[in-house]
């Protein structure tokens, strides 16, 4: 059955108002939202997905991408369906773009997906593979309980929470890697369904929580890889992050999109001029899957952190460089 959702008010005419993402849907009865997971049932939100995991299974937290929390552990992933945006390039579209009214998976206990955690000696669990906004109330229980059991919890995000859910999310996040797609607002509009500014305001929060930030960009030809822009972003990332904020520059592949198969893939220079414009604007770390995977002293360049694939090497000494000392910035 339907979970009662947490984040939301009643408007006159049993209409309600969905608070928990900055769209701030208004449905009428009977009506969802963007994310096709929360249903006005006779003037109460209910919350489809709840309890409903899509998938769950211990990854190396380097998948997420994370590479400076926790590395080379492995954390116990877990996501439902839905998702408040409706990116044309998505690449889990099978269950991101999946009704809620559709879902027939068994339900699973909140304290079930902490004991799998456990039990595959993850000390850590996160709420990936879709959206977890969508999801908050399951992941907030989720939370709750490995909070308990002494383990970490790490939300993969598109970052567009609103100020009710990050109120609740924060005191039980120890780390987040969240998507900047673009520095452009019509990129978000066009791509996303969505808009810019409230991803910016959330990172700036976040950031001054002290919550371990990751930061993502994928480069899709003709949308999200203009010089001009990825400079924009990297200066957002210096300036209101910190220069020590990873950023992770992904590639595009047509093939497992969801909309735009006909877009080109990106090519290693693409790759190789984000990286570039990354290291010239100040950053500390800026990884490149395949190609600038380790982690580099920021003061004399020794190899830290070594990466074949999801193989991690740790080479620091408590988290300064065997080398020089210098401080490298890890998480745990």
């Amino acid at each position: 059955m339907p979970e009662e959702a947490q984040f939301y008010h009643l408007l006159p005419d049993r209409t309600v108002q969905c608070d928990l993402c900055h769209h701030f849907c208004r449905l009428r009865q009977e009506r969802s939202g963007v994310c096709s997971t929360r249903l006005n049932r006779g003037g109460k939100l209910f919350t489809l997905n709840y309890g409903r995991p899509a998938t769950a299974g211990a990854d190396p937290v380097e998948k997420k991408p994370l590479y400076h929390f926790l590395p080379g552990t492995r954390t116990f992933s877990t996501g439902t369906f839905g998702c408040n945006f409706t990116c044309a390039n998505c690449q889990n579209h099978e269950i991101s773009q999946q009704s809620g009214e559709a879902v027939t998976v068994p339900f699973r206990s909140p304290d079930s997906i902490v004991e799998d955690a456990i039990e595959h000696n993850c000390p850590s669990v996160s709420y990936t593979y879709n959206e977890p906004t969508t999801f908050a109330e399951y992941a907030l229980d989720i939370m709750t309980s490995a909070r308990s059991a002494g383990l970490k919890n790490i939300w993969i995000s598109n970052g567009y929470m609103s100020d009710n859910c990050l109120d609740e999310v924060e005191p039980l996040l120890d780390a987040t890697n969240i998507d900047l797609k673009s520095m452009d607002d019509s990129f978000y509009r066009r791509i996303c369904g969505a808009f810019l500014n409230p991803v910016l305001k959330n990172l700036k929060r976040l950031s001054a929580t002290g919550i371990h930030i990751e930061i993502t960009t994928l480069l899709i030809p003709g949308h999200s890889e203009s010089p001009d822009m990825l400079k924009r972003l990297a200066g957002f990332i210096r300036d209101e992050l910190g220069a020590e904020t990873p950023w992770h520059i992904s590639a595009f592949h047509p093939e497992i999109s969801w909309k735009m198969h006909d877009t080109p893939q990106t090519t290693p220079d693409m790759l190789e001029l984000a990286y570039n414009i990354g290291k010239n604007a100040g950053l500390l770390y800026v990884y490149v899957s395949g190609s600038h995977q380790d982690t580099l002293c920021p003061g004399c360049g020794k190899t830290v952190i070594r990466r074949r694939g999801y193989n991690t090497i740790r080479f620091d000494s408590n988290g300064r460089c065997p080398d020089c000392m210098k401080e490298i910035v890890i998480s745990s």
